[in-house]
């Protein structure tokens, strides 16, 4: 007789990929990151227990926006103190802040909770084409798009 597979903490295996955003849309780039850090690309997916891989992210500062993202869309963020809400747009978060700004985006598609926040620390994101995970040897990831 079969029995269903569930994965748990001990039958999970953990890669390491690498993503180059060079070129990509923003949106479409964090969908797939959030499905790969959840583990949806494995046959062993399970909704309930993290199975997803560590991803890291190079070339953050040279991802695109289509439309007038740049300008119009913002970033927000409040100090919890009266008057205390700040915002960026879109082009100040790419130009200053583009690890936080991909980071952001992804967390934004993970889900909420504690298995959620689990997920984001396997997110790993540089602005230039360095990272500093050469130890766990991470294979080249092409995305789909």
């Amino acid at each position: 007789m079969r029995t269903t597979f569930m994965a748990n903490e001990n039958n999970i295996e953990r890669k390491w990929l690498v993503v180059d955003a060079e070129g990509q849309t923003l949106g479409r780039l964090a969908s797939e990151v959030a499905a790969i850090l959840r583990g949806k690309h494995k046959p062993t997916y399970t909704p309930h227990a993290d199975t997803g891989d560590h991803v890291i992210i190079v070339n953050a500062e040279k991802i695109e926006l289509t439309g007038n993202k740049l300008n119009d869309k913002m970033y927000y963020r409040h100090s919890n103190h009266p008057g205390g809400l700040k915002q960026r747009n879109a082009y100040e978060m790419r130009t200053k802040y583009p690890e936080q700004m991909l980071e952001l985006t992804v967390k934004g598609m993970l889900p909420k909770g504690s298995l959620g926040r689990k997920m984001g620390k396997k997110l790993h994101v540089f602005r230039g084409p360095e990272h500093n995970h050469q130890a766990q040897k991470p294979e080249a990831y092409q995305l789909r798009g």
